[in-house]
């Protein structure tokens, strides 16, 4: 790392266990990415719990250049008051650690990337009671698709103009989509 790592403790007694573990979760980090620029650890205890019990958050911030901000939080609910601190902090570093590998691979180029499944379009005609439609494509293309090729029986959910990501394949009539992902509406309740 660039800078030294910036521990802090609020309402947690500082303990040089704890300092020695974060200290050696974040060497192993700089084993992944070697040019981490920051790394900061808070360890906090958010409020008294009713019941007995220890609930932790830790807090992990990491910067990698050029502009990534890499975070995890992780603390005990009220299911898990009994983690130790040590477990917590864990569960963090293992979750910025895959954020840091796939920053990595980025980075080198070793993304795979799927543009079938990346297409993206809007829903143009919609026919609820016949159960199929129409998507647009970015393109401008017309693009068949019906319920059954909507993933998480959204297909009621949805109306016109909105976003979809789908998978297109050569149909006895023309393009259809064999796979509708409803991108941009928030799933009900």
């Amino acid at each position: 790392m660039k800078v030294p790592i910036e521990i802090t403790y609020r309402d947690v007694a500082k303990s040089d266990s704890i300092d020695s573990l974060i200290r050696e979760k974040a060497a192993k980090m700089d084993q992944i990415c070697d040019h981490i620029t920051s790394c900061r650890v808070a360890i906090e205890k958010p409020h008294e719990f009713q019941r007995s019990g220890q609930p932790y958050r830790v807090r992990i911030e990491m910067r990698v250049p050029p502009g990534h901000v890499l975070v995890a939080k992780r603390e005990s609910t009220e299911g898990d008051i009994h983690n130790d601190l040590q477990a917590i902090i864990r569960d963090a570093f293992d979750a910025i650690r895959r954020q840091l590998q796939k920053v990595n691979r980025q980075q080198h180029g070793q993304i795979k990337s799927h543009p079938e499944q990346e297409t993206s379009a809007l829903v143009d005609k919609l026919f609820p009671s016949e159960g199929y439609g129409f998507l647009r494509t970015m393109q401008g293309r017309q693009v068949y698709f019906n319920k059954n090729s909507v993933l998480y029986g959204d297909f009621e959910r949805m109306s016109t103009g909105d976003g979809v990501r789908f998978v297109e394949q050569a149909g006895d009539e023309g393009p259809q989509a064999s796979t509708v992902q409803l991108i941009d509406k928030p799933s009900r309740g």
